[in-house]
């Protein structure tokens, strides 16, 4: 993954920058991926529960648990960085994918001139409002300028 966003942008713009990132991205279209939250070495993104993203039982595929997770990194690293890209993503999965929606929160552990080393939390959001930790993840991204 590549994300582009600027340093100079203040708090408040960082939200609507990262909805612009996410934009361009056709694979972030097509999964419906939105942009929550942002700040400084932050970011959360949501994707409501589609039938044609689950596996074989109707849980999250693994593949989009993974997605979301290598995204919501990318987009936490962005906020610090101008552009990145993923040099490693680990993904943990820890219970099915089963809710309404579904949560990526990352956080950046780490910023240096060379990487960037991020860690977030997938969680679905249940029908009684309550949510279930799905996976869990760190990915390590280069500065691209």
């Amino acid at each position: 993954m590549t994300v582009d966003a600027t340093t100079t942008a203040s708090p408040t713009d960082l939200p609507a920058k990262l909805r612009g990132v996410n934009e361009l991205a056709a694979f972030n279209r097509w999964a419906g991926f939105e942009v929550a939250e942002a700040t400084a070495g932050h970011a959360v993104l949501r994707m409501p529960w589609r039938e044609d993203l689950g596996q074989y039982f109707g849980h999250l595929h693994a593949g989009m648990i993974s997605a979301l997770i290598d995204t919501a990194c990318g987009f936490a690293a962005a906020t610090l960085v101008e552009q990145v890209a993923a040099s490693h993503c680990a993904v943990t999965y820890l219970a099915p994918g089963v809710g309404s929606a579904f949560v990526a929160t990352a956080d950046v552990v780490k910023a240096g001139r060379r990487q960037v080393f991020t860690t977030a939390e997938l969680h679905a959001e249940q029908a009684d409002g309550t949510s279930r930790l799905v996976a869990n993840g760190q990915t390590i991204l280069v500065p691209l300028g």
